[in-house]
């Protein structure tokens, strides 16, 4: 969620894109080779993930500021990027939004964990409609756009008997569509930097992780009755779609199209992206996305994780192997265990162990989550990403039993 690769700035836009019919050919999933498919993991019992989620959710409850929000600019245990006050006004509020997405999901009733999600809540309230572009360079915004539509979301669905609390909501949502029509990039979808002109529309490279991040908060939405704008919807699914590769990997963003085999475009590059981008096109309609492609995308993350973690806690963006970046990792995963339950139901409890195993390892001794040394905010993301990733490994029980 920092940078993106800066070792080939400015050569997309300078180029010029191929036309979209060229690079939309997308092939069935071949089966996975035995290397790559992994073997069936331990069942992890109910108990042990509910214990770890309860940690996690303890972890956000006494990690909140007093303002409602989570994360802050200090320098504890993470390491600056560049960032003005306004992009740290934007990440504050997206990490809070994440945060109170994943107590809602996940930390149930008592009073301590109803008491932080009613302060975060109306931090929100207060804060996500003020948040902009911190300058022409920096667009750190549209991940507060983007999850902030999804806690709004969530939100809504808490107290469904507050017709006027859910109105402010769904007028929020509006707002923040237009937030993310006024921030969209020239060529569609959304990037996070505008290296090339600092326009009024960025001439920022759409970025395909970023693409799915609004994609999926654009969905959750629609299912509340509040549809994204029909135009950006489809400028933003197009360039996502333009993004991917024949063999099943989505590039880091436009800019790279001219070197599809670089590090980061690669499958070993493309192991926390892809199974975003294949959920969010499928979601809205792409049939080319197929339970195939969702599969083996997950039993390469299975397979490499070791490999994805590698770049886990390192400190300089891109630095691993495959140029892969620490803010992959639960990113990655999270995204990876909303694919779940578009699967078959036979196919779920294989991952749902799987995802478990490798996350419930993960958990610090103060009961968080994090891959990415980011000022403070780290921690926070990290915890909330992971826990609605273990609330999607929970399995349902047998019909007949509650």
């Amino acid at each position: 969620m920092t940078c993106r690769l800066v070792i080939l700035i400015g050569v997309s836009l300078a180029l010029g894109l191929p036309a979209l019919s060229a690079r939309t050919e997308h092939k069935p999933a071949a089966p996975p080779p035995p290397t790559l498919r992994p073997k069936p993991a331990e069942p992890v019992p109910a108990e042990k993930l509910d214990a770890a989620v309860r940690r996690g959710v303890e972890f956000l409850v006494a990690s909140q500021n007093k303002d409602g929000s989570w994360g802050s600019p200090a320098i504890k245990g993470g390491v600056p990027i560049i960032a003005g006050v306004g992009s740290h006004h934007a990440f504050g509020v997206a990490v809070t939004a994440m945060c109170v997405s994943a107590l809602i999901e996940t930390g149930g009733d008592p009073p301590e964990v109803r008491k932080a999600i009613e302060r975060g809540e109306a931090h929100l309230f207060a804060e996500l409609g003020k948040v902009r572009r911190d300058d022409p360079m920096l667009i750190y915004n549209v991940w507060a756009h983007a999850y902030g539509t999804q806690a709004l979301v969530r939100m809504h669905r808490r107290l469904p008997d507050d017709t006027e609390r859910r109105k402010r909501i769904e007028d929020l949502i509006r707002g923040q569509y237009e937030r993310l029509t006024k921030y969209e990039s020239a060529e569609g979808g959304w990037g996070y930097y505008d290296f090339e002109a600092g326009t009024q529309r960025p001439a920022s490279s759409s970025t395909s992780f970023v693409n799915a991040a609004v994609l999926m908060a654009f969905h959750e939405a629609k299912g509340i009755g509040v549809p994204p704008p029909e135009k950006v919807l489809k400028r933003a699914v197009k360039m996502t779609q333009f993004q991917r590769q024949s063999d099943g990997t989505f590039l880091y963003g436009t800019y790279l199209w001219s070197r599809p085999t670089m590090g980061i475009n690669r499958p070993g590059g493309s192991l926390g992206r892809s199974q975003a981008c294949n959920l969010v096109l499928r979601l809205w309609g792409d049939e080319k996305v197929t339970d195939a492609d969702l599969k083996v995308w997950l039993d390469r993350l299975v397979t490499r994780n070791g490999w994805l973690s590698l770049g886990r806690k390192k400190p300089i963006p891109h630095e691993s192997f495959f140029q892969v970046a620490g803010y992959f990792y639960y990113f990655g995963h999270y995204y990876a265990a909303l694919t779940i339950p578009r699967l078959p139901a036979a196919d779920r409890p294989f991952y749902q162990d799987h995802l478990a195993t490798i996350l419930l390892d993960l958990q610090e001794a103060d009961g968080s989550w994090w891959d990415y040394p980011m000022y403070n905010y780290h921690k926070p993301y990290g915890t909330a990403f992971t826990l609605m990733s273990l609330a999607a490994c929970r399995k349902e029980p047998p019909k007949g039993e509650k």
